[in-house]
């Protein structure tokens, strides 16, 4: 049987490095649901978190690409300044239109372009961070019918973030990192 999801959307900042890890490594190769992240980073950055995480996950991370149509079991991580943007037949878009909450990429961007387009299908995922990016975007996939859930604050590095989705988009779920890795493989299977 598939999953009913078809993309797992995640965003963080301040801290999102280790927790993106914690929360990624325990997913199996087989995990049947592509992932697209946002980490908030520097626009000169190198994206040094591709590389991280392929050396600490058992899906394979890359950095997001235009017009790239995401598969199962590979997490897309977004450009340094660049947005996110996912269209309805799961292809990526990527945007240089200005700084949304301060940021490009912006969770809220990639997070409202894929509630927009995929609705129901989506899951979305707001973790550690110190501003409120994700948490409008967090609340229009759970108005479209998608699953959402925020990272319990009283783990994440900086709970601003966290915080700001809970109380605006009133997730579905607030979990450790540990019961989100355990939850998203319940689903994808």
């Amino acid at each position: 049987m598939m999953t009913r999801y078809k993309l797992v959307v995640i965003g963080a900042s301040a801290g999102g490095l280790t927790a993106f890890e914690k929360l990624l490594a325990p997913l199996q190769t087989g995990f049947s649901i592509p992932i697209v992240v946002v980490q908030h980073i520097s626009p000169d950055s190198e994206n040094y978190m591709v590389s991280f995480l392929n050396d600490h996950c058992n899906l394979r991370v890359k950095e997001a690409d235009e017009k790239e149509v995401v598969l199962p079991g590979t997490v897309y991580v977004a450009p340094p300044n660049f947005h996110v943007m996912i269209e309805e037949n799961l292809s990526i878009t990527l945007s240089v239109e200005e700084r949304v909450n301060f940021s490009r990429p912006s969770i809220d961007v990639l997070f409202e372009t894929a509630a927009y387009s995929i609705r129901k299908d989506v899951i979305g995922i707001v973790l550690t961070g110190g501003n409120r990016d994700g948490a409008m975007g967090l609340k229009m996939i759970k108005e479209a019918g998608g699953l959402t859930i925020a990272q319990s604050p009283e783990e994440a590095q900086v709970d601003i973030m966290p915080s700001a989705a809970i109380s605006i988009a009133h997730p579905d779920y607030v979990l450790s990192l540990n019961e989100i890795s355990e939850l998203l493989m319940r689903l994808s299977n």
